[in-house]
């Protein structure tokens, strides 16, 4: 993961360093930006030396060197890349660019270009963070979704006492993990995630499938690993990229997915059920292209393996998790699937509300647990789904843990 670190210019400037090497003892890959007043107060070249990569100062080269395009619009490729953006310290002056939309530099063009969630980190003479510009600029950027790290209150630079002094490292640090939802509640767990559709031909050129993008369970895996899990991810066709550090099978047809869910199965604490498999597939698929007829055309279908009832019938003890799409009776539908397939848990969502059908970067989800929990979830991000998801997940199996030491 890529933490883009913004550095403006006060005297707090200094302590990023130390930032910079906490965030990389987390696994994380750092790119520094440095504001033309930061540089005033640390040097790029101290930042260059812990990261071992360019500091990014201005927002063309700069010197004898022609303008080209890839420095041209390298704050977009810095956007694109980063999974936080995290400005500390943050000036008065920062935060009122952020606020207002002006992008004069690279660090404020990079924040209007990413799509990353946003931290800062303010830090400021006590009346210049109690005046009320650099309040209402914080209210209009907290309303933004920017997540502000309060200033600790002490002894100041200037001279006064008060709020406004960088926040200790331990608290962005903390910030930061949320964010990124790195966690180690899932440590020594071995999560075996299935995602996207699967598809069955009907000949050589035409096949059954379904929508699923794969987005859920590719949310899933990475909050998982982040949460310290070692994860294994079996999926169907999709466009996405498999989490860093995961265990990858890419399959086509719903036995392919069946089968190495199956090698994998002795080996996993938790399975959760993402993928929309095709639950039938044509009897006998067509060797040759069939051909356009003026008649019907009927297609003859037998039932696809129930992968699910296979993994919660296998040996072994596993928390089992699955996905119920429903276009009617959502939650009763998805109880009625828990029970029938011994679930510990399923994610019930009505694909044909907005915000939570195929193709989109959200969902909307209603949990029902084993013990009987429902929890109804707004529209979210799928990542913060993930999350809440695996939130029921770790107590789930941390309860099965203290069954049998109760009972004993």
């Amino acid at each position: 993961m890529k933490v883009v670190l913004g550095v403006s210019g006060c005297i707090g400037a200094y302590k990023a360093a130390e930032l910079v090497r906490r965030l990389q003892q987390l696994g994380l890959d750092v790119q520094v930006i440095l504001t033309r007043h930061a540089q005033e107060f640390i040097r790029p070249l101290t930042f260059a030396a812990l990261t071992g990569k360019k500091v990014i100062t201005e927002m063309f080269e700069s010197g004898s060197a022609p303008a080209n395009l890839e420095s041209a619009v390298e704050h977009i490729a810095v956007a694109d890349s980063a999974d936080l953006l995290l400005v500390a310290p943050a000036t008065a002056n920062l935060l009122g660019k952020f606020a207002n939309g002006i992008a004069d530099d690279f660090l404020t063009t990079t924040y209007l270009a990413t799509k990353a969630p946003v931290v800062v980190a303010p830090a400021m003479n006590v009346n210049m963070w109690e005046h009320p510009v650099v309040q209402a600029n914080l209210e209009r950027l907290r309303g933004q979704g920017v997540q502000v790290v309060e200033p600790d209150e002490g002894y100041l630079a200037c001279g006064w006492t008060g709020p406004g002094r960088l926040a200790s490292t331990e608290t962005i640090l903390a910030r930061v993990r949320a964010v990124l939802g790195l966690r180690d509640d899932l440590a020594g767990e071995t999560v075996l995630v299935t995602a996207g559709p699967t598809c069955e031909d009907i000949d050589p050129v035409r096949y059954l499938t379904n929508r699923s993008s794969g987005r859920m369970g590719y949310a899933v895996a990475e909050a998982a690993r982040r949460r310290g899990a070692r994860v294994i991810l079996v999926s169907g066709p999709t466009a996405l990229e498999p989490p860093p550090g995961a265990v990858f099978e890419s399959v086509r047809t719903t036995e392919e997915m069946r089968q190495a869910v199956r090698k994998h199965l002795a080996e996993a604490t938790v399975v959760i059920k993402t993928a929309a498999v095709v639950d039938f597939r044509p009897s006998a698929p067509a060797r040759e292209k069939l051909k356009r007829t003026s008649g019907r055309f009927e297609l003859e279908l037998e039932p696809t393996a129930d992968l699910l009832e296979e993994i919660t019938r296998a040996d072994g003890q596993r928390l089992v998790v699955g996905f119920a799409a429903e276009t009617e009776n959502v939650v009763e539908n998805a109880r009625a699937k828990l029970r029938s397939k011994k679930l510990d848990l399923v994610a019930a969502n009505d694909v044909t509300q907005e915000g939570a059908g195929f193709d989109v970067e959200t969902n909307i989800v209603t949990l029902l647990t084993r013990d009987g929990q429902e929890i109804p979830l707004p529209r979210l991000s799928m990542f913060e789904v993930a999350n809440r998801l695996l939130d029921e997940v770790v107590r789930l199996r941390a309860a099965a843990r203290a069954a049998p030491a109760a009972r004993g």
